[in-house]
């Protein structure tokens, strides 16, 4: 039969010796990669491989072979199945799969502290040569570090590195398969090394000698300064912690750490006071507070400095030599009489004078006043503890030189009690006896008051007064705790023979000065039924009915009230009703006058009315359908319309004047719409407060001759027309009249 010849890449064993050649066998090739990776020459067998092979991506092939006869395709013989595997080759170098890699060593390490440990891996056969034997070298970071070959373990290999001096490392690192032989295949990483702190360093201030200065205002609390000792270690290792540990500011000043553990922040500890102590110096001490024992003899981790704190004056305001003060005054002081002296000064070298004053805020009735220079504190006013027990004074203290400073201080005043009151009767002054009340019955108990509060307390004494002490009606037991009785000396009372007493009651205190007053309590005597109710206390003629309530009375009177009011409203209102206005039907002088009850317009009013009618009554009547005078344009001026001849006539004028005003005064006498006055009253006061003086000729002489009208001139141009009514400024002869 054909012979198998398979190959497993290039040629190989025949499949079938029964193969002669001639080509009647038809191979045929099934199973992984047929077609693809691997090919038969189907007349003679040989298998192909047609893409390159890889190991690291498919080891083996598994396929299957089976010879057929190439006319009737029929198998020769039954199917073959082999196994191609495939000879590894070192095609891949080493390689580091988490690359690049970051390590911390602490510093000041020993020689062979390890670092880190580095793997590298090859793909190729482990079990077939050398191709994957990897061998570690370092090609970078000598000679702080170094590596071992077979393990890959990063190791110190040089001694006290110091973080201070240099932090960061980077160290390169080869994996070489072939066992590091010529022709192997290499692949590198590199590794970031850091090294970390130690506390190895001990700190050390900036400055040997800090200068700070402060106001000595400056209140508790406030900040001094900072200072820093500077540690060349960083985080914990740095921290700092600070102490004053000597000098002669350790009890006025303090030191703590800020936030961040690094500066020390100097404060006020206690007030400071420029004029007793300038300056002050303090020693100040910083240590580590993380001590790393394996470098403790490297010497103390603490550093020491000198700290000057000068205190800067201020110009401060007064100082009162007490921070308050307390004083005690009788209620009865004098006025006048001193309370206190209270003194400031001032505590800055200047040493300014004083003054003094109170804030009125505090005192503001005025009870003191306070000597300006001297500080003495006295009363002007009289004191009562009744009113006002204690007075709360603000003194105020203020420099000379400077205003702005100014100190207060307080005064508590307590006003002691005087007795000063007399007792008097509390509650109502008022009782009642029952018609059937015997002799010796209590009518009523009776208590006293004083405002004042003696320190053993009130003890009062009660008595009738004297004009009282034998009165047949009642009489009075002092029961001796502040209280006493009245009781009744007879029976037999009766509203209709007496229905008020007054009684009279003596009443005096127990301290010195004794007070004493005398009160009257009011007995009324009232019916009473079995059990001493009252039922009335007013004589039944007078009593009102039982049915009438209290609600009702004050409703009654009420009403009675209000119809008062309203009468007295209606007959205002008739009066003002009935008061009649000047009659229309004449036009008359008070008619004219009345509208004149001001001040007028001066000589320029011509139309308030017509005083021809007062040099022709005649006409006043002869016309009473003519319209007023007053509501017309413009009328003559006075020395237009009086008859030239008239005026001249001389007591011609005057006659006529005085018959037209007896004619008037005569008719409203008479007439009983006129008012109830003398219309020429209306003119008792013209020209008042004017510079002219009065107009009116009732005062003036009765010669025309007597006036000179020239001052007419100095009333300036208001008085114009009146001067040339007149013939000031025409001609020099006299006034017309």
């Amino acid at each position: 039969g054909p012979v198998n010849k398979t190959k497993a890449v290039y040629r190989g064993r025949g499949l079938n010796d029964m193969d002669k050649g001639d080509g009647s066998i038809k191979y045929i090739l099934t199973g992984e990669g047929a077609g693809t990776t691997f090919t038969i020459d189907d007349s003679t067998g040989d298998i192909h491989a047609i893409q390159r092979l890889d190991r690291e991506v498919k080891a083996q092939y598994i396929l299957r072979a089976q010879a057929r006869n190439r006319l009737t395709d029929r198998p020769l013989e039954p199917e073959s199945e082999f196994i191609v595997k495939i000879q590894d080759i070192n095609d891949n170098e080493p390689r580091f799969l988490d690359g690049p890699y970051q390590a911390t060593v602490p510093e000041m390490s020993k020689i062979g502290t390890s670092v880190i440990q580095l793997t590298a891996t090859d793909a190729d056969d482990p079990t077939y040569g050398n191709s994957a034997r990897v061998v570690y070298s370092i090609l970078e970071g000598q000679p702080y570090f170094s590596v071992d070959a077979k393990t890959g373990v990063v190791r110190v290999s040089l001694a006290d590195m110091d973080r201070e001096t240099r932090e960061n490392y980077t160290v390169v690192i080869q994996a070489k398969d072939m066992g590091g032989q010529l022709g192997g295949l290499a692949g590198t990483t590199t590794v970031n090394i850091t090294l970390s702190d130690i506390n190895d360093n001990p700190p050390m201030f900036d400055q040997r000698l800090y200068q700070m200065s402060i106001p000595e205002s400056a209140p508790v609390g406030s900040v001094v300064g900072r200072i820093w000792a500077k540690d060349r270690d960083i985080g914990v290792n740095a921290e700092m912690k600070y102490s004053i540990i000597d000098g002669d500011g350790r009890d006025t000043f303090d030191i703590s750490t800020d936030p961040t553990n690094l500066f020390g922040i100097i404060t006020v500890k206690k007030p400071l006071n420029f004029e007793i102590k300038p300056s002050y110096t303090l020693k100040v001490e910083g240590a580590n507070t993380h001590l790393d024992p394996a470098f403790r003899h490297r010497g103390p981790f603490k550093d020491v400095t000198i700290v000057h704190v000068s205190i800067e004056d201020v110009d401060e305001p007064p100082l009162f030599d007490s921070p308050a003060y307390y004083v005690e005054l009788p209620e009865d002081a004098e006025i006048g009489t001193m309370v206190k002296t209270v003194s400031a000064r001032d505590p800055d070298a200047a040493n300014n004078t004083v003054r003094y004053s109170i804030d009125r805020s505090s005192d503001p009735d005025k009870y003191f006043y306070i000597e300006i220079t001297s500080g003495s504190l006295m009363t002007v006013r009289s004191l009562d503890r009744e009113e006002v027990g204690w007075h709360n004074i603000t003194i105020l203290a203020m420099e000379m030189n400077n205003p702005t400073q100014i100190a207060s201080v307080s005064v508590a005043v307590r006003v002691l009690d005087v007795n000063d009151n007399p007792p008097s009767l509390m509650h109502y002054l008022e009782a009642y006896v029952c018609e059937n009340a015997k002799a010796g019955q209590l009518i009523q108990t009776v208590t006293a008051v004083d405002p004042d509060e003696p320190l053993g307390g009130q003890h009062f004494y009660y008595s009738l007064a004297p004009e009282a002490v034998n009165n047949p009606n009642f009489t009075l037991k002092d029961n001796q705790d502040n209280t006493a009785w009245i009781l009744t000396r007879r029976g037999g009372w009766s509203q209709q023979d007496q229905t008020v007493f007054y009684l009279p009651i003596f009443i005096s205190d127990s301290e010195q000065p004794v007070q004493s007053s005398t009160s009257t309590l009011t007995i009324r005597v009232c019916s009473c039924d079995q059990e001493g109710n009252v039922m009335s206390c007013n004589a039944e003629a007078y009593s009102l009915p039982a049915s009438l309530s209290r609600g009702a009375l004050i409703a009654i009177l009420a009403c009675i009230f209000v119809l008062l009011v309203m009468i007295l409203l209606m007959l205002s209102l008739r009066t003002h009703r009935k008061k009649p206005y000047l009659c229309d039907e004449e036009e008359n002088v008070h008619e004219n006058i009345v509208r004149y009850d001001d001040e007028g317009g001066g000589e320029e009013d011509t139309e308030a009315f017509d005083i021809a009618a007062m040099w022709n009554p005649r006409e006043a009547h002869h016309h009473p359908g003519k319209m007023r005078q007053d509501m017309l344009p413009e009328i003559e001026s006075l020395s237009r319309y009086v008859p030239q001849a008239c005026v001249m006539g001389g007591g011609s004028g005057d006659s006529n004047v005085h018959g037209y005003v007896l004619a008037k005064l005569l008719e409203a006498d008479m007439d009983p719409c006129a008012p109830p006055y003398d219309s020429l009253q209306t003119y008792a006061y013209e020209g008042e407060g004017s510079v002219a003086e009065s107009l009116s000729s009732l005062q003036s002489g009765t010669s025309n001759t007597d006036h000179e009208y020239d001052y007419l001139n100095d009333w300036g141009p208001r008085f114009k027309k009146l001067a040339e009514m007149y013939g000031v400024l025409e001609t020099n002869s006299p006034p017309l009249w």
